[in-house]
């Protein structure tokens, strides 16, 4: 069951991922100028999308008794 739970974990992770490198792209390419504005909340959400992930990661499988 572990493997499945963390498979579920990293297609969550790459599609969290996905969506947020597509809607920072998406702005910047509509406003050119905002594009300061925009990085830093982008790279701080991936960042909170993988430390989740990494929690999942870690605590799922250090939890894990066969």
């Amino acid at each position: 069951m572990l493997p499945f739970a963390l498979g579920l974990a990293a297609i969550g992770c790459g599609i969290g991922l996905g969506l947020i490198g597509f809607a920072a792209m998406n702005g910047m390419a509509r406003q050119p100028e905002a594009i300061g504005k925009l990085q830093t909340p982008m790279l701080i959400a991936l960042a909170f999308v993988e430390l989740v992930f990494l929690l999942t990661v870690f605590v799922g499988a250090g939890s894990f008794k066969p």
